[in-house]
């Protein structure tokens, strides 16, 4: 084997060794960033929600845990609004602004439930 093939095939080596310590690294649960992340996934539409679910699973941690049953509730709250005829035409305001500070304190990295109700989903949820 050629020494430059040879080479290729070390720094590919370590370059996956690397990247292996970095993932085991942001989805370590002692590391505070890895629940942010998982946090801020959570408020990416159904499927980032699912996702984060899926990696909230494997390493749970508390903050990524607290987003989860957060936009559940959000999402199940405007689903139940938009039910309701006499006020679904509105009903998007209120989940979209829930929504907007749950954003907000998965980016801050802070665990502050959503006025109202926030305390609420953290009691339902309690499971996820």
């Amino acid at each position: 084997m050629s020494e430059e093939k040879k080479d290729f095939g070390d720094r590919a080596e370590e370059a996956a060794k690397d990247f292996k310590e970095d993932v085991n690294k942001a989805f370590d649960p002692a590391n505070p960033e890895s629940g942010k992340t998982v946090a801020i996934v959570a408020h990416l539409t159904l499927i980032g929600w699912i996702i984060a679910l899926i990696m909230n699973s494997s390493n749970k941690t508390e903050i990524g845990s607290f987003y989860i049953r957060q936009t559940l509730g959000i999402g199940l709250l405007g689903v139940v609004l938009s039910i309701i005829p006499i006020i679904n035409f509105f009903a998007w305001i209120l989940p979209l602004i829930l929504w907007i500070i749950s954003l907000i304190g998965a980016i801050n990295g802070t665990k502050k439930p959503v006025f109202l109700v926030g305390e609420y989903f953290q009691d339902w949820f309690k499971s996820l």
